[in-house]
């Protein structure tokens, strides 16, 4: 079974020795009651891994000496995760199964239809959604913690869309309108995948028109109507499936 992973901004090189400490360091003492002699994979969140034992432990910190270190490769092509914002008791869950599914990027964005409204509390809200996405990533041992932008209104997301179709990607917006299925659009040598999921209350009309005047394909996602919450993470599942991401 894989070491479990834990996050320092920068990782040293074989033989150093690495000091696990604040949030990371409280979780892997107290928490998961870590100690000498186990085995611990350190990454800096962007790609790096190094195999380190635990060489000293104490109530909020561990000390480690790396072992070796290797930078994973990133998965292609990119998927970026567009998530109207869902409601308060679902926000979170919806970062954590996206990060758990794959999602390389999330950018929250203020639908016009979305139950939960983050003006003036945008910080505290984005904060939140980066804190799920590192604990996450954490548990899903991943090389690297997705990115997760600033809150989006919906001219931000036009033009969002805009450079990545100017980039060659595709960009779909999962609807229960959409005349064409998800699985049809050709990922063959796409470098990047935008997924657009709407709101509880769906996207409105001129949403719907001004996301396709930019270039999104409108699509159908599958047989059944999914919660915001969830539907990125079942189409991370089909991308996988169907580049060489899994």
């Amino acid at each position: 079974m894989a070491a479990t992973v834990f996050y320092l901004d920068e990782v040293p090189g074989p033989g150093a020795v690495a000091v696990l400490d604040g949030p990371e360091g409280r979780h892997a003492a107290t928490v998961r009651r870590i100690r000498v002699g186990e085995p611990i994979t350190l990454s800096d969140g962007r790609g790096v891994l190094a195999e380190s034992e635990v060489v000293a432990a104490q109530r909020d910190r561990l000390e480690l000496r790396v072992l070796n270190r290797t930078v994973a490769q990133a998965v292609a092509p990119r998927v970026t995760v567009v998530q109207a914002l869902p409601k308060s008791d679902r926000s979170e869950l919806a970062v954590e199964l996206m990060t758990e599914a794959g999602a390389d990027a999330i950018v929250p964005w203020q639908a016009a239809r979305c139950i939960a409204n983050w003006e003036g509390k945008a910080g505290k809200a984005v904060d939140k959604w980066r804190a799920a996405a590192r604990a996450a990533a954490r548990q899903s041992r991943r090389a690297y913690i997705p990115e997760v932008a600033d809150l989006h209104r919906t001219r931000d997301l036009l033009q969002l869309i805009g450079k990545a179709k100017a980039d060659g990607a595709i960009v779909a917006a999962l609807h229960e309108s959409g005349a064409g299925r998800f699985t049809e659009l050709s990922f063959a040598d796409v470098p990047e995948v935008v997924l657009i999921v709407g709101p509880e209350g769906g996207l409105d009309d001129s949403e719907l028109s001004a996301l396709s005047e930019a270039g999104a394909d409108i699509v159908l996602l599958g047989p059944t109507v999914l919660r915001t919450s969830t539907a990125a993470a079942v189409a991370l599942g089909a991308l996988g499936a169907m580049t060489p991401r899994w």
